[in-house]
Formats: C-alpha cells, structure tokens, sequence
C-alpha cells in the first residue's frame, strides 16, 4: 500500500474509533452476564465490566479463517483452539476472550471438568487479537502487554487496515511487521504458518 492509500486507510479508519465503555456493578460478573445476555463483555483485572462492540461481517470473517487455520494445525498437532466467544479467567482475575487462541493439551486436561465448562482459570499459551473498525489500537495494545503479563507465551496483534502485525513475547520488545504474507508460529506452535491474504482487508 502507497503513503496516500495508507493515510486514506488510517483517517477512515480512525473515524469509528471509540473507546470501550467501562463500568463498575453491585452484581457478580456471571450475574450480570445473565441479566444482560445481548452484550459482549469482558471483566478487567479492576472487577470492571468492558463493554465491546460486536464485530462486523468483514471482521468476523476474517477472525473466522484465522480460526479455521489455527484449528488445521491443531489437529495435528494437538492442544485446544479456542475463539473469542469464551472467557478465560486470567491470574490477575480479568476475563478475557482472545479472538482466537490454542492451549497445550496437557495443561488443558490438568483442569478439572467443572473448571473447563466454566470461565477455564488458565492463561492460553497463544493468543490473537484481530483489529476490528472499532478498535482503538491503544486499548488493543494495553491488552496484549495484559496477556503477556499473565502467562502468553506468544502473541499477535494483528492490524487488517494498516497491513501490520504487531508480535508479543514475553522478556522481548514488541515486534512490528508490515505487508508480511505469513506468520509463523515459531516454538510455541511448531510447523504452524498463519497465511495472511485473506485477512488483509482491501
């Protein structure tokens, strides 16, 4: 993409950012869950309920093929793969749904069944947060630096407006990489390359 097609993309972009209204309840966070079941939401480490707004058709479809690949992986290679409609109950207490993310098969079955059915008390080994029109890409970021503070292994921010991939690892500075046509999954996902053309948005 030129300078000129990038800064049309980023002033559009930047039209619909907002930030997520946050608020604070009397009721537990599975309580509120259940009066409210038309919402996305999810607890920061604060106890605060984070409001979020729905992805849209071209975000969705897009999250659903980078599920689709991770999900192609996994079966050969094992482990759990899991979208952003389920929470994790992090260590530092926040809950939190990765739009896509895998766990090692024996750290998943060390939890007991009940733990699993519920909010998993586990921090993926893997976690992507894809960009949606909404986003803001400050908040994005505040939550990868979240996840690699409770446990992530690797992770990806990925930007399908800007072309850009933003790697987190934990002991490591932040890497950026623009208009890459893959990603690899390095060590933590051994043989696994996310294929990038068809979640580039156009």
């Amino acid at each position: 993409m030129g300078n000129d097609s990038n800064q049309l993309v980023r002033e559009e972009h930047e039209r619909y950012q907002i930030s997520p209204p946050v608020i604070r309840v009397s009721e537990s966070f599975e309580e509120f869950i259940a009066l409210n079941p038309e919402l996305v939401v999810e607890q920061n480490s604060n106890g605060e309920i984070v409001i979020l707004s729905p992805a849209g058709s071209e975000s969705a479809g897009r999250n659903s093929e980078i599920c689709f690949q991770l999900h192609g992986w996994c079966k050969h290679y094992g482990g759990k793969v899991f979208d952003s409609s389920g929470l994790f109950e992090l260590p530092d207490g926040s809950k939190r749904g990765p739009d896509a993310s895998w766990i090692s098969l024996e750290r998943w079955q060390a939890l007991s069944k009940e733990d699993r059915e519920g909010f998993a008390p586990i921090c993926p080994d893997f976690v992507i947060e894809l960009r949606s029109r909404t986003d803001r890409l400050v908040d994005l970021k505040s939550k990868m630096t979240e996840y690699l503070a409770n446990g992530v292994r690797l992770g990806w921010l990925i930007d399908p407006y800007m072309h850009q991939v933003y790697i987190y690892r934990p002991g490591r500075e932040m890497e950026v990489l623009l208009e890459n046509s893959s990603l690899s999954g390095e060590d933590v996902l051994p043989g696994f390359v996310l294929d990038l053309s068809s979640v580039w948005a156009e």
